[in-house]
């Protein structure tokens, strides 16, 4: 099993409009350095699961064989916003798994066109999607928001995507410390704060929860420009690592 992040920033991506920051400059010149909305790709026996539809590009970046379904976070814009002209597309249905959500986002659910929205998931129901196990995890955002944590077949190693979230509720908490996952990718848009985001974590957070559940390997994601800035002067304590677009991982 393989798993690609496609983005690893927050909204305002890496470099964002009109900053002229060291880190932004950096990234205007080098394309490593920039970031794109967090989202991922999970490769498993010739088939790719999106986590999220992040980028808004997703249709001109892969044909209609290399998309076989989506399994989203939440029903934020910048979380959704490649399903907008993917849906228009030719060809077969693509599922789209995710949280239970009346609203979803603008006019998805009314006007689907390709996209083909399952049964919502249920918190702490283990699901087979495209031979992938797939376990949901609640999470702490201002939408309903899962994790998932993802098995591989070949290994029984287990990863656990973790974004958008500020803190973690202890019912996932306690999960994760009975089930302690192989690789851990955490949001963390901040750097260390006093008064953390009420729909994000802040670095602060990340550790105490890295802590508790000792992953063999954590990456940060859902990255801010202020915390490249921070991490740039002051690194990051040892076991974490801030993931950048385009890493592969196998587990």
């Amino acid at each position: 099993m393989q798993f690609m992040f496609l983005g690893t920033g927050n909204a305002a991506e890496v470099p964002v409009f009109g900053c002229e920051c060291q880190v932004c400059i950096e990234a205007k010149a080098m394309q490593p350095a920039r970031r794109k909305p967090s989202s991922a790709m999970i490769s498993q026996n010739l088939k790719n699961l999106f986590l999220d539809a992040s980028l808004h590009d997703l249709h001109h970046r892969y044909t209609s064989d290399q998309i076989n379904g989506f399994l989203l976070t939440h029903y934020h814009m910048d979380h959704v916003q490649g399903l907008f002209p993917l849906r228009w597309g030719a060809g077969h249905p693509i599922s789209v798994y995710g949280p239970p959500d009346e609203l979803g986002c603008d006019d998805l659910y009314k006007h689907p066109g390709l996209l083909r929205f399952e049964k919502p998931l249920v918190p702490f129901e283990s699901y087979q999607i495209l031979g992938m196990e797939i376990m949901p995890l609640p999470l702490q955002h201002s939408k309903v928001t899962f994790g998932y944590q993802i098995t591989s077949a070949s290994t029984g190693r287990r990863l656990v995507y973790l974004t958008d979230t500020a803190g973690l509720p202890t019912s996932t908490m306690d999960y994760l410390k009975t089930n302690r996952p192989h690789v851990m990718i955490i949001d963390c848009n901040d750097p260390p704060r006093s008064n953390p985001s009420r729909n994000h974590n802040c670095l602060n957070q990340v550790i105490e929860i890295e802590h508790s559940i000792t992953p063999t390997y954590t990456y940060l994601t859902h990255i801010s420009h202020e915390l490249d800035a921070w991490i740039k002067l002051n690194g990051l304590p040892n076991g974490i690592q801030a993931a950048s677009d385009g890493l592969v991982l196998t587990i």
